[in-house]
């Protein structure tokens, strides 16, 4: 008897003295068999370790394999355990399961997007890849694209105003241009380092969420009258509690102190209030601090976080939406300031 691994249309329905037709049938087309032939069949294909034909090779011939791969902006590892990404991804998935579509992730640090091209109907790519070749593949690759928090110009995008959110909960916070401001971003300069940013007016500002914040907290921080100093924004390479703490620290730590901190992520946000509380600061009493995104963890802080609210799962929804329907148009979704204790 052959191995179960080398089983074919053709062999397994040799082995079972059939046509090839009939095995296709009872798998494929149901109705072309009395139920008691289809489920004899089905129940020696079974025995013999054959469970259908080739569903590869059938996606190859019809070129279409109800499969999308999400690019993600960092590694898989990193992204999973993001509550944000977490809840686009849950939108996402919501969507495609009832479509009967997959969902295969793929890391924005992959060298290129050729691996999983040719076995995938398209691509959503959530945020701006780490590996910005993969930005510019998908510019000219021939499937469809969605992108999500950035816009290549040549197919649909969904995004909120990350500039305008970042103005506006910064204007909460400041409140008097004697106020001492600090920045504590993510992911604006290309390293995995948490370190200072010293020369804004050298760096190049793209259309990535990071940079969309900081022209906002710019724009506000230039509206109040504040000076910031040169030595007051920090590069988070990644929104958790470990990067985020080394910036803290520093940041509480300067002299003059920042009175108002200016955050990408609640995430960091959290972290910076851990730090002043160990520090005996009280918020919002000695410091005011605002975040971004809407994390439940913010709103069970002491106190409450204030910050700027996105429905991220609506946001992944809104994204497989419009990958099903092959929209080419950009969508801007709304978001709101929630207002806590912290500032």
């Amino acid at each position: 008897m052959p191995d179960s691994k080398h089983w074919t249309l053709k062999s397994i329905a040799k082995e079972l003295g059939v046509s090839n037709a009939t095995v296709s049938n009872a798998f494929n087309r149901p109705d072309q068999l009395s139920e008691k032939r289809r489920i004899d069949i089905l129940a020696a294909c079974n025995e013999l370790g054959y469970f259908g034909p080739n569903k590869a090779a059938q996606s190859l011939r019809r070129g279409k394999f109800d499969t999308v791969a999400l690019v993600l902006s960092d590694s898989i590892e990193y992204m999973v355990s993001d509550p944000v990404a977490s809840k686009f991804m849950k939108g996402v998935a919501a969507v495609f399961e009832q479509h009967k579509i997959n969902l295969l992730l793929f890391s924005g640090s992959s060298d290129n997007v050729n691996s999983v091209n040719d076995f995938v109907d398209g691509f959503i790519c959530y945020g701006r890849p780490r590996n910005r070749l993969l930005a510019e593949q998908l510019k000219k690759i021939r499937k469809k694209v969605v992108t999500v928090d950035f816009n290549i110009h040549r197919s649909a995008s969904v995004s909120i105003d990350n500039k305008a959110g970042a103005y506006e909960v910064a204007k909460l916070a400041i409140q008097s241009e004697q106020d001492h401001v600090a920045i504590l971003g993510l992911r604006l300069l290309d390293t995995h380092l948490t370190c200072r940013v010293y020369d804004i007016h050298s760096m190049e500002i793209d259309t990535s969420v990071a940079h969309q914040r900081l022209q906002g907290y710019l724009d506000a921080i230039g509206d109040t009258g504040v000076k910031l100093g040169d030595d007051r924004i920090w590069n988070i390479p990644e929104s958790n509690a470990d990067f985020a703490a080394i910036a803290a620290k520093e940041a509480l730590n300067c002299v003059p102190r920042p009175n108002v901190f200016l955050c990408m992520s609640d995430l960091i946000a959290l972290s910076l209030m851990r730090e002043a509380i160990q520090q005996g600061l009280r918020i919002p009493e000695d410091i005011r601090v605002v975040g971004f995104d809407g994390i439940d963890e913010g709103s069970r802080a002491i106190p409450p976080l204030t910050t700027v609210f996105q429905h991220s799962e609506q946001k992944g929804r809104k994204a497989a939406e419009m990958f099903i329907a092959d929209a080419h148009h950009a969508e801007v979704l709304g978001y709101e300031l929630s207002r806590g204790g912290s500032c």
